[in-house]
């Protein structure tokens, strides 16, 4: 690895690059489908490639290959150190990058148990029992049930001298019950809408007890038909972390990347709110009790990593503290720009992809004080929405509309009935005001998102949110159907 990535650099270096990185990527993919009984799907796969980022005259090039040869290294970084002479053409504005220090180590997740050594076999029994338990419920229409891990083996060396190797490991599963009658469709999922997903080995599906939850929830989506459709109207809300973290994802995690801010992010998805100006301005994000973190050190985060795809150490950046909007998700580039130094937030999608500023794990922290249920037992009246089932967000991040699978109606600081097709509404810095409590570190969970997309040619990333339950004031709900 090493004599492959010095070879890369030092062509770089001779064609003019005054800057250069390599990265060699091994990815290891594999997943498993159920669905109402049968096994739906098995694949497996790997991928092997490099690829190289060069300045040249102010101006980033990029090229990559699946060939790991001599001669196409030195055509790869060839390739690149043209591409950069080629942009610098029509620059607007030269690369400048922050002074970090020469990055060198390895980085491994913890794991307990290797999922890649766990008989498929196994696999397959654990997810059909899981998915029986669910498909045997009077009412259910039909169940699916997955699983799939991901490991990547990382090298990264830099023409500063910095050389990183990283092994990192990323687990999911879940179980989803679906009841349809008529044109009416419910369905309940767990532990959530995307599935569970950490930083870890096998022992966390392990520790979701798929089987021990799917009959419980399956039985909700059968209620759901004939639940009463969720009030309109200003309310209470209560969002469980099943939830919470979508909405923090959304609303949070994508308008403080700072590509965004300068539109350098702005065919996919859009651009942000959160305009330079907003920041030392002492811009109100949220009540006092709102502080959220980029924190790429995270245990059990699928943005926690030992350095990112610019060799820059893993850390916890401030976004949001006691409310008062405070920094962005950077990289070496966009950093200098508001005079600070990268947070360490460039990731790609594999090795034939330029890094992009991507989400670490953006987590909202817990309070001391009240625990989820307590929070419960202080609403007068209110709702507690859980598990999203759809969304959408204006392109600057700022107007937005959620649905989750269930709404339950708290009284007197029980909750009680089960209502349908519930959503709720608002403007992401007045919802964030609207916080008047946060749960402390009772129902503080890691959950994770494993298909954010950024960037053209599109790039998926893997990224965390831990989350407490949070309740919210004065929030428009409203009712939909599918």
């Amino acid at each position: 690895m090493r004599e492959m990535t010095d070879r890369a650099l030092d062509t770089a270096a001779q064609g003019g690059a005054t800057y250069a990185d390599v990265r060699i990527v091994r990815r290891t993919e594999e997943s498993i489908s159920i669905k109402s009984g049968r096994l739906e799907g098995v694949s497996s796969g790997e991928t092997e490639g490099f690829g190289v980022r060069v300045l040249v005259d102010g101006a980033w090039g990029f090229a990559s290959s699946h060939l790991l040869e001599t001669a196409e290294i030195d055509r790869v970084a060839a390739e690149a150190v043209r591409i950069a002479r080629a942009s610098a053409t029509a620059l607007r504005r030269a690369v400048n990058l922050d002074d970090r220090p020469s990055a060198h180590g390895t980085y491994e997740t913890p794991i307990t148990e290797d999922p890649f050594a766990v008989s498929l076999e196994t696999k397959i029994d654990e997810l059909t029992a899981a998915d029986a338990a669910a498909f045997g419920v009077k009412g259910i229409t039909f169940t699916e049930t997955s699983y799939a891990a991901q490991r990547e083996h990382k090298v990264f060396a830099a023409s500063d001298g910095s050389y990183t190797d990283q092994t990192i490991t990323h687990v999911g599963a879940g179980v989803e019950a679906n009841t349809v009658e008529g044109d009416e469709h419910q369905r309940r999922s767990y532990p959530d809408a995307g599935g569970g997903w950490q930083a870890a080995g096998y022992e966390f599906v392990r520790g979701l007890d798929l089987v021990g939850h799917a009959g419980a929830y399956a039985e909700e989506a059968v209620a759901l038909l004939s639940a009463p459709q969720c009030p309109s109207g200003k309310a209470t809300i209560i969002l469980d972390p099943s939830q919470l973290y979508l909405q923090i994802h959304e609303s949070c995690g994508h308008p403080t990347e700072l590509d965004r801010v300068f539109g350098t992010e702005a065919s996919y998805a859009g651009t942000s709110f959160l305009t330079t100006d907003k920041l030392d301005s002492h811009f109100r994000y949220g009540s006092d009790l709102v502080t959220i973190v980029a924190d790429a050190t995270a245990p059990g985060g699928m943005g926690t990593f030992g350095w990112d795809d610019e060799g820059v150490a893993g850390q916890a950046v401030p976004l949001v503290q006691d409310g008062i909007f405070v920094g962005y998700l950077s990289s070496r580039e966009t950093a200098p720009r508001i005079e600070r130094r990268s947070g360490g937030a460039m990731r790609a999608d594999g090795w034939n992809r330029i890094p992009l500023i991507r989400m670490t794990n953006i987590n909202l922290l817990p309070r001391p004080g009240m625990s989820l249920a307590e929070i419960v037992e202080d609403t007068d009246d209110g709702l507690y929405l859980a598990s999203n089932r759809s969304w959408s967000i204006d392109d600057r991040r700022l107007n937005f509309q959620f649905a989750t699978e269930v709404a339950y109606e708290v009284k007197g600081g029980k909750k009680g009935r089960l209502f349908k097709n519930p959503t709720y509404t608002g403007i992401t810095y007045e919802f964030w005001r609207s916080c008047d409590a946060v749960g402390d570190e009772r129902s503080y969970v890691m959950l994770g998102t494993p298909n954010c997309g950024k960037g053209e040619p599109g790039q998926v990333g893997h990224v965390g949110h831990a989350v407490p339950g949070a309740r919210f004031r004065n929030v428009q709900i409203g009712v939909g159907k599918w």
